[in-house]
C-alpha cells in the first residue's frame, strides 16, 4: 500500500471511528440486516466473542478488525436507519436522513424491565411488549410484557404531538401517518418477528452443516477407518461443543459469568478430592427381589436414552452466587446448592430421591435435588416431609439456558439415527457427556468453570431418572433396580408405560454383559 493510501485508510477510520454508534445500536444493526454473530466475526477476522463483547459493552473495536467492523455498520445503517427519536451517533454513518419516528407514548416511558438480585432482566411468560407490539418474554416493574434494552422499537399508537416544531409546516408532516394510524407505521411491526424466526432457523442450519462438516472431515482424514474417525470425533468434542455452544448463545437476551466467585463447597480441596455437593446419585435394589434368590419373576432392564442430553432442560444459575440463610434462598427463579437435612424416606419399594448415603444429617444439595424433593412433599405426592433448608449459594437463573444446544444436538441424534450414521451418532453423544463433565474445574475445558451447573445437570439427570420409576412403579410395575442416570429394571410388561425406541423421549432393553442385561428372573424374598 502507498503512502498516499496508506494515511487516507487512517483518516477514514478515524473519520468512522468518531462516529461510532454505542452497542446497543451495534446489536441492533446486526439483528435487523438478520446476521449471526458468527458471521460478522467471520467478516471482520475476529471471535465470535469478541463480537458478543462489542455489543454488550464489554470492550470497544480495535484495529485492525475496527476499520471494517466500521464499514458494515455504516453500510448497515443506511440500510436499516435509527427508529428511535433520540439522537444517535450512528446516525452519522448513515448517507440518507431517516424519517423522524413516532415518539412512545407519555404512559410507556417511565417504566423499567422487571430486574432480579443479580441486576439482569427476569424472563416470564411471553406477551405483546406495551411499547412496540412485538412479542417478548421480558416483563415491565408493574408486571406488563416489556422489551429489555434496546430490543424494543417505537410504539406506534397515540402519538404525542410536538412541542418545539422549528416551522409550521412541520405539524402536518407529523400529522399525516395518524390520519391512517394502521398502515403506515405499523408495517415493520409484523415483519420483525419473521425476520428473527428466518434468522433463528438459518443460524441453527448453519451449526447443523458444521457437525456434519465435522464429521465429513474425520472420515474423510481416516480414509474410510470408522474406528480412527470416531476417535478423531471424540478427541476435538470439547472445543467444537464449545463452539456451539457460544453460537447457540449469540442471539441470547442475556449474558452468564463464565467464571463466577464460587464458594468454598463449590471448591475441590485438592485435585483428587471432590467438593462438598451431593448429587443424589442412586443405587437402588428393590428388598424384596434378589437375582441370587431362585424364582422365575422375570426382569427387564432398560435403558434411558441420551440422560445427559435430556437434562440439559434444568434451572441454572446465571450469575454469581449469593449467601442467604433459611429458606430466603428458594425461589422458584433462582437456583445455585442448598444445605439442607432431608426428611425421613419411608418407602422402601421406591428408590431414596436423595440417594444412598453413608452418613445421615444434613448436606450440600443442587436446586435440581431440592425442587424433587419439594414436589414429592407437596399435595400431588404427598410422599414426605418437605426438607429443611438452612443455607444457600444461588442467583437469578432460567430452565432455558441451554436449550437451544440441547434441541441442535438433539435434531443431530435424531437424524444420524433415521440415517444409520455411527459417526455423527458418537460425535454427538461425547459432546453432550464432555460439555457437561467438563464444566465444573478441567484441565480440558476452560473457556469456563461452573460446577454449579455441573451438579445441578447431573442431579437433574437423577431426578428425570427417579420420575420414570414413580411413572412405573404407578402403572403397576416393580421397580426392581435403578442406577447411574439410564438404568432402570422392572418387572411386568413396559411397552404398555414407555415407548420403546431410542429417541430421546423412548427407552429401549438394555444390552451388554452381565446377568443385569436385557431380560432375567430373579427371585423374591420373604421377610
Amino acid at each position: 500500500m502507498s503512502e498516499e493510501n496508506s494515511v487516507e485508510a487512517l483518516l477514514e477510520e478515524a473519520r468512522l471511528a468518531a462516529a461510532m454508534p454505542p452497542p446497543e445500536e451495534r446489536f441492533r444493526l446486526r439483528e435487523a440486516a438478520g446476521f449471526s454473530r458468527a458471521h460478522i466475526a467471520a467478516t471482520v477476522g475476529v471471535g465470535r466473542s469478541t463480537i458478543a463483547n462489542w455489543e454488550t459493552g464489554v470492550s470497544d473495536p480495535t484495529p485492525p478488525a475496527r476499520l471494517p467492523y466500521l464499514r458494515i455498520l455504516k453500510g448497515l445503517a443506511e440500510i436499516y436507519p435509527p427508529t428511535t427519536t433520540a439522537p444517535d451517533p450512528v446516525a452519522a454513518l448513515s448517507t440518507e436522513t431517516p424519517a423522524p419516528a413516532v415518539p412512545v407514548p407519555a404512559a410507556f416511558t417511565g417504566l423499567e424491565t422487571l430486574r432480579g438480585p443479580d441486576g439482569r432482566a427476569i424472563e416470564g411468560d411471553p406477551g405483546p411488549c406495551v411499547r412496540c407490539g412485538v412479542e417478548t418474554t421480558y416483563q415491565s416493574t408493574d408486571g406488563r410484557p416489556l422489551h429489555s434494552g434496546a430490543l424494543c422499537q417505537p410504539t406506534t399508537t397515540a402519538p404525542a404531538p410536538a412541542v418545539t416544531a422549528p416551522a409550521p409546516a412541520a405539524a402536518p408532516a407529523r400529522v399525516a401517518p395518524t390520519a391512517a394510524p394502521v398502515s403506515p407505521v405499523p408495517a415493520p411491526v409484523p415483519t420483525r418477528p419473521q425476520r428473527r424466526s428466518k434468522s433463528a432457523d438459518r443460524a441453527q442450519a448453519e451449526l447443523a452443516a458444521l457437525i456434519g462438516r465435522a464429521v465429513q472431515e474425520e472420515a474423510e482424514r481416516a480414509g474410510g477407518d470408522e474406528e480412527a474417525a470416531v476417535k478423531a470425533l471424540i478427541k476435538r468434542a470439547i472445543p467444537d461443543v464449545m463452539h456451539l455452544f457460544n453460537e447457540t448463545r449469540a442471539s441470547a437476551r442475556y449474558d452468564y459469568t463464565a467464571y463466577p466467585v464460587l464458594p468454598d463447597v463449590l471448591k475441590k480441596p485438592t485435585k483428587q478430592a471432590p467438593d462438598q455437593i451431593w448429587e443424589a446419585r442412586p443405587r437402588f435394589h428393590h428388598p424384596g427381589y434378589s437375582i441370587k434368590a431362585p424364582g422365575d419373576v422375570r426382569v427387564t432392564a432398560l435403558d434411558v436414552n441420551a440422560a445427559y442430553l435430556s437434562a440439559l432442560k434444568v434451572w441454572l444459575p446465571i450469575g454469581k452466587l449469593e449467601h442467604t440463610t433459611g429458606a430466603d434462598g428458594v425461589d422458584p427463579k433462582r437456583a445455585g446448592v442448598h444445605l439442607i437435612t432431608p426428611a425421613e424416606w419411608a418407602h422402601p419399594h421406591l428408590p431414596d430421591p436423595i440417594g444412598d448415603r453413608d452418613e445421615p444429617g444434613a448436606l450440600w444439595v443442587t436446586d435440581a435435588t431440592l425442587r424433587l424433593l419439594q414436589r414429592l412433599s407437596g399435595p400431588k405426592y404427598g410422599l414426605t416431609e418437605a426438607p429443611v433448608v438452612h443455607e444457600s449459594w444461588t442467583s437469578g437463573a432460567t430452565e432455558n439456558f441451554l436449550d437451544a444446544l440441547r434441541k441442535l444436538l438433539s435434531a443431530a441424534r435424531e437424524e444420524a439415527i433415521a440415517t444409520g450414521d455411527t459417526l455423527t451418532l458418537e460425535y454427538v453423544k461425547s459432546m453432550y457427556s464432555k460439555f457437561i463433565s467438563t464444566m465444573g474445574e478441567s484441565i480440558h475445558n476452560r473457556e469456563m468453570v461452573r460446577p454449579d451447573w455441573m451438579h445441578n445437570i447431573h442431579a437433574q439427570a437423577y431426578a428425570n431418572l427417579w420420575g420414570k420409576a414413580y411413572k412405573a412403579h404407578q402403572a403397576g410395575l416393580d421397580v426392581v433396580a435403578m442406577m447411574g442416570t439410564d438404568e432402570l429394571h422392572v418387572t411386568g410388561d413396559w411397552r404398555q408405560v414407555f415407548p420403546e425406541g431410542r429417541g430421546v423421549t423412548q427407552m429401549k432393553v438394555k444390552h451388554g454383559d452381565g446377568k443385569a442385561s436385557g431380560e432375567y428372573t430373579v427371585g423374591q424374598v420373604r421377610g
